[in-house]
């Protein structure tokens, strides 16, 4: 264990707007939610010399609620609320059935959605389910308040678009009709407490004359970013899915991804698995 606690600063605001200016008046501080990642950088020594604002005590930050017509979920809801929750289980099935993916029990229940975003692991499995839903972060700091879309968040390995002393206050998921199919499949080296090979998660909306509305298809630990297919969806709204049609958009998935070779998988492996995710979800 290389972590030093005594050369570390922690500082603990009560409120909202405490955090906000401990966060403006610490400049490079880092923001401590469930701290089930933080914690493994502290024991390798690479929390040293930081300060971290604790944000454990914004209750008002762990709310799910609904607000007009979206469930507004705050950033320091755990993976088990979410999972556990009537709302996000009824309308937003993908994202419970995510969270019960994170790690064991331990992990569940003191990971947090917000902290989840922030940290930007390409392998974050509520990233999918997130980009299908059309989320919308909520981000706070001393100048401003201002939203951004889930897919705008995310520029590369542990890098976000949100600006130095911006804090994630919470994550808008808008209603909508329920889809003709759902889809959230994790594939991992074990069945529990692995990180993501590949992980996807697909909406699909049929009109009455089997012809395609809308398809929303997202998939994780595939590239350096979680990514919506875009040129799938565009190609196959208002088609029938007939297995010649379904083919030739499973050719089109390379364009909207860059599968990656790691410590994981291989390239060839995400990117065959994910073909034929796609395939049998659109069959």
């Amino acid at each position: 264990m290389r972590g030093d606690a005594r050369s570390m600063k922690v500082v603990r605001p009560g409120t909202a707007t405490e955090a906000i200016e401990l966060t403006a008046r610490f400049d490079g501080a880092v923001p401590l939610a469930g701290g089930t990642d933080f914690m493994v950088s502290w024991n390798a020594g690479e929390a040293n010399g930081l300060t971290v604002i604790d944000l454990s005590r914004l209750s008002s930050w762990r709310r799910i609620r609904e607000a007009g017509r979206t469930l507004r979920v705050g950033s320091l809801a755990t993976h088990w609320q979410l999972q556990s929750h009537d709302v996000v289980r009824r309308r937003f099935p993908l994202l419970a059935q995510a969270c019960a993916t994170i790690g064991g029990r331990q992990i569940q229940t003191r990971g947090t959605i917000g902290g989840n975003i922030a940290n930007a692991s390409p392998a974050g499995d509520t990233f999918p389910p997130l980009l299908v839903y059309d989320a919308r972060v909520r981000l706070v700091s001393s100048a401003r308040r201002r939203g951004m879309a889930i897919r705008d968040v995310f520029v590369g390995v542990k890098r976000t678009a949100l600006e130095r002393g911006e804090l994630i206050e919470s994550i808008d998921l808008p209603y909508h009709r329920s889809p003709s199919r759902a889809l959230f499949r994790k594939v991992g080296t074990r069945k529990a407490s692995a990180i993501s090979k590949t992980v996807a998660a697909g909406l699909l909306w049929l009109r009455r004359d089997g012809r395609i509305r809308e398809l929303r298809f997202a998939l994780g630990s595939m590239a350096v970013t979680a990514r919506r297919l875009e040129t799938v969806e565009s190609f196959l709204r208002g088609k029938k899915p007939t297995r010649r049609v379904v083919d030739e958009a499973v050719s089109l998935l390379e364009r909207d991804v860059d599968p990656i070779d790691d410590l994981r998988s291989t390239a060839r492996y995400r990117l065959e698995v994910s073909r034929n995710l796609l395939r049998s979800f659109l069959l």
